[in-house]
Protein backbone atom coordinates (compact mmCIF):
# COMPACT_ATOMS: atom_id res chain seq x y z
CA UNK A 1 0.00 0.00 0.00
CA UNK A 2 2.54 2.42 -0.45
CA UNK A 3 1.96 3.67 -3.13
CA UNK A 4 -1.21 4.66 -1.78
CA UNK A 5 0.84 7.07 0.83
CA UNK A 6 -0.19 11.02 0.80
CA UNK A 7 2.45 13.17 -1.24
CA UNK A 8 2.29 15.66 1.16
CA UNK A 9 -0.54 15.42 3.69
CA UNK A 10 -2.68 18.15 5.09
CA UNK A 11 -2.67 17.01 8.75
CA UNK A 12 -0.56 13.80 10.31
CA UNK A 13 -1.11 12.03 13.82
CA UNK A 14 1.34 10.67 15.66
CA UNK A 15 0.49 7.80 18.11
CA UNK A 16 3.42 7.35 20.59
CA UNK A 17 1.80 7.44 24.63
CA UNK A 18 4.30 6.92 27.14
CA UNK A 19 7.68 6.11 27.97
CA UNK A 20 10.21 9.02 28.16
CA UNK A 21 12.27 7.79 26.34
CA UNK A 22 10.51 6.55 23.40
CA UNK A 23 9.43 10.22 23.30
CA UNK A 24 12.82 11.60 22.95
CA UNK A 25 12.88 8.99 19.59
CA UNK A 26 10.01 10.70 18.11
CA UNK A 27 11.52 14.00 18.39
CA UNK A 28 13.78 13.39 15.14
CA UNK A 29 11.11 12.06 13.21
CA UNK A 30 8.83 15.33 14.02
CA UNK A 31 11.44 17.27 12.83
CA UNK A 32 12.31 15.55 9.41
CA UNK A 33 8.52 15.92 8.52
CA UNK A 34 7.96 19.09 9.27
CA UNK A 35 11.10 20.02 7.51
CA UNK A 36 9.85 18.14 4.29
CA UNK A 37 6.34 19.20 5.08
CA UNK A 38 6.40 22.70 6.72
CA UNK A 39 2.52 23.39 6.01
CA UNK A 40 1.26 19.94 7.29
CA UNK A 41 -0.32 19.90 10.72
CA UNK A 42 1.17 17.51 12.88
CA UNK A 43 -1.09 16.02 16.31
CA UNK A 44 0.95 14.24 18.65
CA UNK A 45 -1.27 12.01 21.16
CA UNK A 46 0.78 11.47 24.01
CA UNK A 47 -0.06 11.13 28.13
CA UNK A 48 0.62 14.07 30.41
CA UNK A 49 4.19 12.68 31.67
CA UNK A 50 5.68 13.05 28.26
CA UNK A 51 3.90 15.66 27.36
CA UNK A 52 5.69 17.52 30.04
CA UNK A 53 8.99 16.96 28.43
CA UNK A 54 7.99 18.05 24.86
CA UNK A 55 5.17 20.90 25.40
CA UNK A 56 5.84 23.77 22.97
CA UNK A 57 8.12 21.48 20.91
CA UNK A 58 8.56 23.54 17.35
CA UNK A 59 7.22 20.84 15.01
CA UNK A 60 4.27 19.79 16.78
CA UNK A 61 0.78 22.21 16.30
CA UNK A 62 -1.44 20.00 18.53
CA UNK A 63 -0.89 17.27 21.63
CA UNK A 64 -3.83 15.59 22.31
CA UNK A 65 -3.85 14.05 25.76
CA UNK A 66 -4.65 10.34 26.62
CA UNK A 67 -5.26 10.01 30.05
CA UNK A 68 -5.12 6.67 31.10
CA UNK A 69 -7.45 5.34 33.89
CA UNK A 70 -7.11 1.88 35.81
CA UNK A 71 -9.61 -0.43 36.75
CA UNK A 72 -13.07 -0.27 36.07
CA UNK A 73 -12.23 3.60 35.05
CA UNK A 74 -10.34 1.85 31.98
CA UNK A 75 -12.54 3.45 29.36
CA UNK A 76 -12.86 6.73 30.76
CA UNK A 77 -9.64 7.51 28.81
CA UNK A 78 -10.52 6.16 25.26
CA UNK A 79 -13.95 7.90 25.78
CA UNK A 80 -12.27 11.36 26.29
CA UNK A 81 -9.60 11.34 23.61
CA UNK A 82 -12.50 10.01 21.08
CA UNK A 83 -14.34 13.38 22.43
CA UNK A 84 -11.51 15.59 21.52
CA UNK A 85 -10.45 13.71 18.03
CA UNK A 86 -11.54 15.44 15.15
CA UNK A 87 -14.43 14.58 12.45
CA UNK A 88 -12.01 14.88 9.64
CA UNK A 89 -10.19 11.84 9.30
CA UNK A 90 -6.00 12.75 9.32
CA UNK A 91 -4.40 12.15 5.87
CA UNK A 92 -1.58 9.62 7.65
CA UNK A 93 -1.63 8.46 10.85
CA UNK A 94 2.16 7.03 12.23
CA UNK A 95 1.31 4.56 15.10
CA UNK A 96 4.94 4.04 16.53
CA UNK A 97 3.83 2.26 20.09
CA UNK A 98 2.99 -1.06 19.55
CA UNK A 99 1.23 -2.05 22.77
CA UNK A 100 -2.25 -2.87 22.89
CA UNK A 101 -3.65 0.52 24.39
CA UNK A 102 -1.76 2.52 21.97
CA UNK A 103 -3.46 0.10 19.27
CA UNK A 104 -6.98 0.85 20.58
CA UNK A 105 -5.79 4.41 20.11
CA UNK A 106 -4.95 4.49 16.75
CA UNK A 107 -8.28 2.22 16.22
CA UNK A 108 -10.18 5.36 17.44
CA UNK A 109 -8.21 7.73 15.37
CA UNK A 110 -9.66 8.61 11.96
CA UNK A 111 -7.57 8.32 9.10
CA UNK A 112 -7.06 7.54 5.20
CA UNK A 113 -3.92 5.48 5.57
CA UNK A 114 -2.04 4.24 9.21
CA UNK A 115 1.25 3.29 9.16
CA UNK A 116 2.68 0.42 11.50
CA UNK A 117 4.83 -2.26 12.39
CA UNK A 118 4.98 -5.52 10.60
CA UNK A 119 3.21 -8.27 12.18
CA UNK A 120 6.82 -9.39 13.30
CA UNK A 121 7.05 -6.48 15.19
CA UNK A 122 3.66 -5.38 16.54
CA UNK A 123 2.88 -6.75 19.32
CA UNK A 124 -0.59 -6.99 21.25
CA UNK A 125 -2.33 -7.87 17.74
CA UNK A 126 -1.12 -4.15 16.99
CA UNK A 127 -0.35 -4.56 13.89
CA UNK A 128 -4.40 -5.18 12.81
CA UNK A 129 -4.97 -1.10 13.36
CA UNK A 130 -2.66 -0.18 10.68
CA UNK A 131 -3.19 -0.79 6.74
CA UNK A 132 0.20 -0.11 6.04
CA UNK A 133 2.85 -2.03 7.75
CA UNK A 134 6.63 -1.47 7.23
CA UNK A 135 8.29 -3.81 6.38
CA UNK A 136 10.66 -6.06 8.93
CA UNK A 137 14.93 -5.09 7.67
CA UNK A 138 16.36 -7.08 10.73
CA UNK A 139 17.01 -5.77 14.47
CA UNK A 140 18.25 -2.24 14.55
CA UNK A 141 18.46 0.90 17.41
CA UNK A 142 14.96 1.81 18.58
CA UNK A 143 15.98 5.16 17.01
CA UNK A 144 16.65 4.04 13.39
CA UNK A 145 12.98 1.72 14.03
CA UNK A 146 11.18 5.01 14.47
CA UNK A 147 12.89 6.23 11.35
CA UNK A 148 12.31 3.58 9.08
CA UNK A 149 8.63 5.51 8.93
CA UNK A 150 10.50 8.72 8.02
CA UNK A 151 12.25 6.13 4.46
CA UNK A 152 8.66 4.47 4.01
CA UNK A 153 7.33 7.91 3.33
CA UNK A 154 10.51 8.62 1.38
CA UNK A 155 12.08 11.28 4.02
CA UNK A 156 16.13 11.31 4.38
CA UNK A 157 15.90 10.46 8.04
CA UNK A 158 19.46 11.80 8.66
CA UNK A 159 21.18 14.12 10.60
CA UNK A 160 19.12 13.52 13.83
CA UNK A 161 18.11 16.78 15.61
CA UNK A 162 15.72 15.80 18.94
CA UNK A 163 15.38 20.08 19.91
CA UNK A 164 13.83 19.61 23.28
CA UNK A 165 12.47 22.41 24.18
CA UNK A 166 13.85 24.65 27.64
CA UNK A 167 11.63 27.70 28.19
CA UNK A 168 13.16 31.16 28.86
CA UNK A 169 11.47 30.87 32.63
CA UNK A 170 13.59 27.17 33.00
CA UNK A 171 16.64 29.01 31.55
CA UNK A 172 16.99 31.92 34.08
CA UNK A 173 16.45 28.69 36.68
CA UNK A 174 19.60 27.00 34.86
CA UNK A 175 21.58 30.04 35.16
CA UNK A 176 20.82 30.87 39.01
CA UNK A 177 21.51 27.28 39.88
CA UNK A 178 24.55 26.75 38.32
CA UNK A 179 26.06 30.10 39.11
CA UNK A 180 25.66 29.40 42.63
CA UNK A 181 27.85 26.42 42.36
CA UNK A 182 31.57 26.55 42.72
CA UNK A 183 32.21 23.70 40.31
CA UNK A 184 30.69 21.93 37.08
CA UNK A 185 28.65 19.26 37.78
CA UNK A 186 27.81 15.43 37.41
CA UNK A 187 23.94 14.93 37.10
CA UNK A 188 23.54 10.80 38.62
CA UNK A 189 20.26 9.41 37.96
CA UNK A 190 20.12 7.14 40.60
CA UNK A 191 18.23 4.31 39.38
CA UNK A 192 14.58 3.53 37.38
CA UNK A 193 11.51 2.66 38.34
CA UNK A 194 12.44 -1.17 37.22
CA UNK A 195 14.55 -3.08 39.44
CA UNK A 196 16.20 -5.12 37.12
CA UNK A 197 17.77 -1.78 35.33
CA UNK A 198 19.33 -0.97 38.41
CA UNK A 199 22.69 -0.80 39.37
CA UNK A 200 23.40 -0.92 43.07
CA UNK A 201 23.75 1.77 45.45
CA UNK A 202 27.46 0.92 47.46
CA UNK A 203 28.70 1.37 43.58
CA UNK A 204 27.00 4.75 43.00
CA UNK A 205 28.58 6.05 46.56
CA UNK A 206 31.86 5.37 45.72
CA UNK A 207 31.55 6.98 41.83
CA UNK A 208 30.20 10.04 43.99
CA UNK A 209 33.50 9.84 46.11
CA UNK A 210 35.73 9.26 42.75
CA UNK A 211 33.38 12.47 41.07
CA UNK A 212 34.45 14.90 43.61
CA UNK A 213 38.14 13.54 44.32
CA UNK A 214 39.28 12.98 41.36
CA UNK A 215 37.50 15.51 38.93
CA UNK A 216 36.27 18.22 41.03
CA UNK A 217 32.74 18.09 40.13
CA UNK A 218 29.40 18.53 42.26
CA UNK A 219 27.41 15.42 41.91
CA UNK A 220 23.80 15.94 41.69
CA UNK A 221 21.58 12.99 42.59
CA UNK A 222 18.47 13.11 40.37
CA UNK A 223 15.69 10.65 39.11
CA UNK A 224 12.06 10.53 39.32
CA UNK A 225 9.45 10.02 41.86
CA UNK A 226 9.31 6.41 42.15
CA UNK A 227 9.41 4.67 45.19
CA UNK A 228 12.27 2.47 44.14
CA UNK A 229 14.27 5.62 43.02
CA UNK A 230 13.19 7.64 46.32
CA UNK A 231 14.45 4.61 48.20
CA UNK A 232 17.78 4.01 46.20
CA UNK A 233 19.02 7.79 46.83
CA UNK A 234 18.23 7.10 50.71
CA UNK A 235 20.82 4.38 50.39
CA UNK A 236 23.62 5.31 48.37
CA UNK A 237 23.21 9.14 50.63
CA UNK A 238 23.77 6.59 53.74
CA UNK A 239 26.66 4.86 52.15
CA UNK A 240 28.47 7.36 50.99
CA UNK A 241 31.48 10.08 52.53
CA UNK A 242 30.44 12.70 48.96
CA UNK A 243 28.47 15.80 49.10
CA UNK A 244 26.02 15.71 46.53
CA UNK A 245 22.78 17.67 46.43
CA UNK A 246 19.79 15.02 46.36
CA UNK A 247 17.19 16.81 43.15
CA UNK A 248 15.55 13.45 43.28
CA UNK A 249 11.91 13.92 42.76
CA UNK A 250 8.85 14.83 40.06
CA UNK A 251 9.71 17.87 38.58
CA UNK A 252 10.62 16.76 35.09
CA UNK A 253 11.29 20.06 33.54
CA UNK A 254 13.82 20.85 36.15
CA UNK A 255 15.35 17.52 35.73
CA UNK A 256 15.40 18.58 31.90
CA UNK A 257 17.42 21.93 32.80
CA UNK A 258 19.94 19.96 35.10
CA UNK A 259 21.12 17.36 32.90
CA UNK A 260 21.69 20.40 29.88
CA UNK A 261 23.32 22.16 32.14
CA UNK A 262 25.94 19.34 33.71
CA UNK A 263 29.34 18.52 32.39
CA UNK A 264 28.39 14.80 32.67
CA UNK A 265 25.74 12.65 32.99
CA UNK A 266 25.79 8.64 34.56
CA UNK A 267 22.62 6.75 34.01
CA UNK A 268 21.04 3.40 33.86
CA UNK A 269 18.81 3.03 30.53
CA UNK A 270 16.21 5.16 31.41
CA UNK A 271 14.63 8.13 30.07
CA UNK A 272 17.18 10.62 31.76
CA UNK A 273 19.66 8.70 29.49
CA UNK A 274 18.13 9.76 26.08
CA UNK A 275 17.13 12.98 27.18
CA UNK A 276 21.27 13.66 27.56
CA UNK A 277 21.93 12.30 24.65
CA UNK A 278 19.44 14.48 22.87
CA UNK A 279 20.67 17.74 24.52
CA UNK A 280 24.25 16.29 23.60
CA UNK A 281 25.33 16.30 27.29
CA UNK A 282 28.08 12.97 27.43
CA UNK A 283 26.39 10.26 29.38
CA UNK A 284 27.80 7.05 30.91
CA UNK A 285 25.61 4.63 30.15
CA UNK A 286 24.70 1.62 32.52
CA UNK A 287 24.24 -1.59 30.71
CA UNK A 288 22.99 -4.73 32.27
CA UNK A 289 19.51 -5.77 31.31
CA UNK A 290 18.70 -3.94 28.10
CA UNK A 291 20.88 -4.34 24.62
CA UNK A 292 23.34 -1.40 24.60
CA UNK A 293 23.17 -1.90 21.10
CA UNK A 294 19.83 -1.02 20.38
CA UNK A 295 18.68 1.08 23.26
CA UNK A 296 22.16 2.70 23.78
CA UNK A 297 22.62 6.56 23.32
CA UNK A 298 22.32 7.13 19.51
CA UNK A 299 25.11 7.37 17.48
CA UNK A 300 27.42 9.22 19.87
CA UNK A 301 28.51 8.25 23.36
CA UNK A 302 29.02 4.68 22.79
CA UNK A 303 32.76 4.30 23.74
CA UNK A 304 30.80 5.50 27.32
CA UNK A 305 28.51 2.17 27.37
CA UNK A 306 29.89 0.14 30.56
CA UNK A 307 28.13 -2.89 28.89
CA UNK A 308 27.39 -5.30 32.05
CA UNK A 309 24.61 -6.57 28.54
CA UNK A 310 27.77 -8.68 27.48
CA UNK A 311 28.47 -11.92 29.38
CA UNK A 312 32.00 -11.57 29.00
CA UNK A 313 34.20 -9.23 27.77
CA UNK A 314 34.32 -8.31 23.79
CA UNK A 315 31.28 -10.48 23.40
CA UNK A 316 29.91 -10.21 20.01
CA UNK A 317 26.03 -10.30 20.66
CA UNK A 318 23.31 -9.41 18.17
CA UNK A 319 21.24 -6.55 18.11
CA UNK A 320 17.96 -8.29 20.25
CA UNK A 321 15.37 -6.65 22.16
CA UNK A 322 15.91 -9.72 24.45
CA UNK A 323 16.66 -9.22 28.13
CA UNK A 324 19.86 -10.16 30.78
CA UNK A 325 20.64 -10.35 34.02
CA UNK A 326 23.56 -8.58 33.57
CA UNK A 327 23.32 -5.61 35.75
CA UNK A 328 25.84 -7.02 38.83
CA UNK A 329 28.72 -7.55 35.81
CA UNK A 330 28.90 -3.46 36.03
CA UNK A 331 32.20 -3.05 38.25
CA UNK A 332 33.07 0.08 40.03
CA UNK A 333 36.56 0.06 38.22
CA UNK A 334 34.36 -0.14 34.79
CA UNK A 335 32.23 3.06 35.50
CA UNK A 336 34.99 5.29 36.99
CA UNK A 337 37.15 4.11 34.01
CA UNK A 338 34.53 5.95 31.75
CA UNK A 339 34.03 8.63 33.34
CA UNK A 340 37.94 9.47 33.19
CA UNK A 341 37.55 8.77 29.24
CA UNK A 342 34.54 11.32 29.00
CA UNK A 343 36.43 14.06 30.88
CA UNK A 344 39.46 13.37 28.35
CA UNK A 345 37.17 13.02 25.16
CA UNK A 346 34.36 14.91 26.21
CA UNK A 347 35.17 18.18 27.84
CA UNK A 348 32.24 20.26 28.65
Amino acid sequence: MKDALPQEPRTICIVMLSALGDAVHVLPVLNALKSRWPNTRITWIIQPLSHQLVEGHRSVDEFLLFRRRRGLRASEGYHQLARALPERPFDLVLALQVYLKAGLVTGLVRGKVKVGFDRRRARDLNWLFTNSKIEFRGERHVQDQYFEFLEHLGIDPHPAVWDIPIRPDEREAQREFFGALERSTCAVVVGTSKRKKNWHAEGYARVLEALEREHGLQPLLVGGPSRAEREMADRILNLTQARPLDLVGDNLRRLVWLLDGSALVVSPDTGPLHIARALNVPVVGLYGYTNPKRTGPYRRYQDLVVDGYAEFPGETYPVIPAYRDGMKRITIEAVLEKISLARTQYPR
